[in-house]
């Protein structure tokens, strides 16, 4: 699919600042897919239709997931989560987008997973880094996005975790998988 078609098919679904949020995201995963030697064409369009499902009602969220092979744990957590995998099933039903990478990089770019491909990395960072954003700590992970994809992941994990710890709110298992997988990778193996 070509990519001004896919911004033509967000463009309804999305406020303006989260539409202007997902062309950063598509900018910044452009910049990644170049620096870490990944497809560019599948990095911008996962990254403009991650954010798809974002503002579709909690009943058709909740409705995917339930009629679909989408994991049912995700109902047991906050639908801040669920987006990102009925967009990824979304792609598919709507635009017959089968591309496998793409879907994960889309499913999993707020959780993260175990095992990421440097496509679902560079999505799940770029969604973190992108240039809108400013929160604390949000700049040493640009500045390592710049030299380590993995450990960019891992630092922006982290801060994740501790965010939502912070919040004192329930954190998806995937989240701690993530970490788990980047801390192992990052220290060579190593727990």
């Amino acid at each position: 699919m070509k990519i001004e078609i896919a911004k033509d098919i967000v463009r309804p679904h999305l406020t303006t600042a989260r539409y202007e949020h997902s062309l950063r995201v598509a900018e910044t995963a452009k910049e990644l897919a170049l620096l870490y030697g990944e497809k560019v064409e599948k990095a911008e369009l996962a990254a403009v239709f991650h954010d798809y499902a974002k503002y579709r009602s909690r009943d058709e969220l909740a409705r995917w997931i339930v009629t679909s092979y989408l994991p049912k744990d995700l109902l047991d957590y906050h639908h801040e989560l669920w987006h990102g995998p009925v967009a990824a099933l979304l792609i598919e039903k709507e635009f017959g987008v089968k591309d496998i990478d793409i879907q994960n990089a889309i499913h999993y770019h707020t959780t993260g997973r175990a095992h990421m491909s440097n496509l679902e990395m560079i999505i799940f960072l770029a969604d973190y880094i992108e240039p809108g954003r400013k929160f604390p700590g949000i700049d040493k992970v640009r500045e390592m996005a710049k030299v380590d994809l993995v450990h960019a992941c891992l630092m922006a994990s982290a801060n994740t975790i501790r965010f939502l710890m912070n919040k004192n709110t329930a954190i998806y298992p995937d989240t701690f998988h993530t970490y788990n997988d980047l801390i192992r990778r990052v220290n060579g193996g190593n727990h």
